[in-house]
């Protein structure tokens, strides 16, 4: 078969290789014109697959190794019988582990203990309901809204559901784990607007990881001009790949939309993508998978008790945020320098390829509910 796939994802040759003819393409470019004869697409969140791509052409399947689906026209996929998939929650480590790294570098920098901290977690799914265990587990206070959730009264959290205005009033830190949606009972485009940014307690710290316009961009770039003292960090930017230069300056982080760019992710959301492509066509999977898992390259050993000040040490010693901030500060006055950044990213390794040797019984529990690999000796 003749699979179009984006040069960004990893792994695609030693996947999909055997009998196909693959193509490699930069994605925030794919054309109409370069999936005719194609009959298998995979993407990341950069291409818009919809009726203007994929008309008069013969794809049979897309996949997309994003958690994230706003990019693709389902009803269209449907209406003419094209097989989706996607990587739901792949990203989920990857993405808590960039929030964990943001607020320890503020606490730092602030002299503040995130146990004295109230985080307010907007959409629990996948990555919200992993971040709100994980902080659990390091004895941090959540308050937890999904409304699309409550509403379905069937999570685990259907007892600890807040409304957002709760939120709003009552948390330190609002971080943002949702789709984009413009309609229906419950949209997220702009919920986050003048009246709530004037609203915010001064100092609240401000985490967007999920969509850039769940944040309206020009309402918070002015509220910050006024003098609003927010902490604020962004992954996500509502004009991306173009930025908001004035509004990258009031920013105490920027990232180029890599918060769940992880050397695992990456791996875990194509061979979810191969394994559906296997089932479609019936296809028996001869790829060692096993190999292509990451392992521990970090080893480090600690002999008293972690706090929150070591376990900053350790997560740093895996992953520096301050990095990828910089990058794009260096990057964001240059032509195409967004993409540049995220189509030549180092993936960064998550928290498991780091092994703590520890004789503290309390450390081994706490290490392994974070994610951190332990060495018992």
């Amino acid at each position: 078969m003749r699979i179009l796939v984006d040069k960004d994802i990893p792994h695609i040759h030693r996947l999909f290789g055997l009998h196909n003819e693959i193509t490699v393409c930069e994605g925030r470019v794919i054309s109409a014109k370069d999936i005719r004869n194609i009959d298998i697409l995979i993407v990341r969140s950069v291409t818009k697959v919809n009726q203007k791509l994929l008309d008069d052409d013969s794809i049979k399947f897309v996949g997309t190794a994003t958690s994230g689906i706003d990019h693709i026209d389902q009803n269209y996929l449907k209406k003419y019988g094209i097989n989706f998939v996607y990587a739901p929650g792949n990203n989920a480590i990857a993405v808590v582990e960039y929030v964990f790294a943001a607020l320890f570098w503020l606490a730092e920098r602030d002299r503040f203990f995130l146990r004295d901290k109230i985080i307010g977690i907007v959409g629990v799914g996948h990555i919200g309901s992993l971040l709100h265990e994980r902080l659990h587990s390091f004895g941090i206070h959540t308050l937890l809204c999904d409304p699309p959730l409550a509403e379905k009264n069937i999570s685990q959290y259907k007892q600890s559901w807040k409304s957002f205005e709760k939120l709003v009033s009552e948390a330190d830190i609002l971080t943002f784990h949702t789709p984009l949606i413009y309609d229906g009972n419950y949209p997220t485009w702009h919920m986050v607007d003048i009246d709530v940014l004037e609203s915010l307690p001064s100092n609240c710290i401000l985490i967007n990881t999920s969509r850039g316009s769940v944040i309206d961009n020009n309402a918070l770039l002015k509220v910050l001009e006024n003098g609003k003292k927010l902490n604020v960090v962004l992954d996500v930017w509502e004009t991306e790949p173009e930025l908001s230069l004035p509004l990258l300056s009031y920013v105490d982080i920027g990232t180029a939309h890599i918060a769940g760019y992880t050397l695992e992710s990456k791996t875990r959301s194509i061979i979810q993508i191969y394994n559906e492509y296997c089932k479609f066509f019936n296809i028996f999977n001869a790829v060692n998978l096993f190999e292509l898992e990451s392992s521990v390259i970090y080893y480090l050993k600690v002999q008293k008790k972690i706090d929150e000040m070591l376990l900053n040490k350790l997560i740093k010693f895996v992953y520096d945020i301050r990095c990828d901030d910089f990058l794009l500060r260096r990057f964001a006055t240059v032509q195409g320098g967004f993409d540049k950044i995220r189509r030549c990213y180092l993936a960064r390794r998550e928290w498991s390829s780091l092994c703590v040797e520890t004789y503290v019984d309390y450390n081994n529990e706490m290490l392994i509910n974070l994610g951190i690999s332990v060495c018992y000796i």
